[in-house]
């Protein structure tokens, strides 16, 4: 069978890996043209777009690339069109994707999405079209299930969550990291996209003179030049740069202050206590505020349907508020004992028994062989 898969970040680029895996296993004869990423290649995948060309955050951001956009949407359809593929896998990335999944079920392909867009938190009014363009829709988290059912009537599958798989396949984990192996750490996790790392970076930084005993090592992101980087970051006795070893820095750390994203999940199925950080464009926060219907924008918050982490967000992240929460979580032997507990209950609602992206796969054969 032919597949094209289009994922668009970082994140459905390490998806979009095990996706493939999970598609080989179970179909030896499987030929992928895929957007996405080094991982995504590495698994067997023919990368025709990378996704650092893709990637635009926000109502401002995408306004400003609007040209380049359209231009990536006009040579996706022709790129799909030239490879025919049995089925289009899209992988998050919605506003993009979903334009090309309408445009693909009109052609008679079959669409598969894997990990839905969070239609709940806003723009729901993309629903009608999405039932008319995606054959199944494959959901990570689990109240999306009883949302689509009760809200729509849809029914969609629930998979379980990618990073369950991702974290079990980790075997650096317990890795010494070089030079902190006998140090208290405090993980900074600004981001991967430089406009982001601009705003929270320096906020994060600093806290580092309230805390003398500890040391604070700063997880950079794949694809970021070193001297860019490195720029950021003053030259402190309690700052390290940590590259490409994220996973393994949050098993060495006791605490972490995370941006917004999967990071924080990532952060909290580690068992590492965080504190959710944000900063954006003004212009595009209030925008937000005015059309997003969630109360948390922390995932661990959002699936767990309570605080479970503080969020710390636009003027409320400052020295003040990080110190006296990042305080609490080294200090309060209350707080450390329900954090645990929290994320005990988070990691048994993300498991279904099987990988995700195994299950994935086996819903996509089982769609191509009706």
């Amino acid at each position: 069978m032919r597949y094209y898969i289009i994922a668009g970040e970082a994140s459905g680029d390490l998806h979009g890996s095990n996706l493939i895996k999970a598609i080989k296993a179970k179909d030896t004869n499987a030929v992928i043209q895929c957007w996405g990423g080094d991982l995504m290649q590495a698994a067997g995948g023919h990368l025709v777009k990378h996704y650092r060309s893709l990637a635009f955050m926000g109502f401002v951001e995408v306004l400003m690339n609007l040209r380049t956009i359209l231009s990536n949407i006009k040579f996706c359809k022709q790129d799909i069109d030239a490879f025919s593929p049995d089925v289009l896998i899209c992988i998050d990335y919605p506003g993009f994707n979903l334009r090309i999944a309408k445009w693909a079920k009109a052609k008679g392909l079959k669409v598969i999405y894997f990990i839905a867009p969070q239609v709940w938190a806003w723009k729901e009014n993309r629903v009608p079209s999405m039932r008319a363009s995606i054959d199944r829709l494959l959901c990570i988290l689990p109240f999306e299930k009883q949302y689509f059912k009760d809200r729509w009537n849809w029914e969609v599958d629930y998979i379980g969550h990618p990073l369950m798989q991702v974290l079990a396949d980790q075997h650096n984990l317990a890795h010494p990291l070089p030079a902190l192996s006998n140090e208290k750490i405090i993980a900074l996790l600004p981001g991967s996209r430089k406009q982001e790392i601009i705003k929270k970076l320096p906020a994060m930084l600093s806290v580092i003179n309230a805390f003398p005993n500890y040391h604070f090592a700063i997880a950079q992101a794949p694809g970021l030049e070193d001297d860019w980087f490195s720029a950021l970051v003053p030259k402190h006795k309690q700052v390290h740069i940590v590259k490409g070893n994220t996973y393994a820095l949050l098993n060495h750390s006791v605490a972490a202050l995370v941006t917004s994203g999967t990071a924080t999940l990532e952060t909290a199925l580690l068992g590492v206590p965080e504190i959710v950080c944000y900063k954006g464009n003004p212009i595009t926060l209030a925008l937000a505020k005015r059309f997003v219907k969630i109360k948390f924008i922390a995932l661990v918050n959002l699936i767990m349907n309570k605080e479970v982490v503080k969020e710390l967000i636009q003027e409320h992240l400052n020295t003040q508020n990080l110190v006296h929460e990042l305080g609490l979580l080294l200090n309060n032997e209350e707080k450390k004992k329900q954090i645990k507990t929290d994320y005990a209950q988070l990691k048994n609602n993300l498991y279904t028994g099987k990988s995700a992206t195994t299950v994935a796969a086996e819903i996509i054969l089982e769609e191509l062989s009706n």
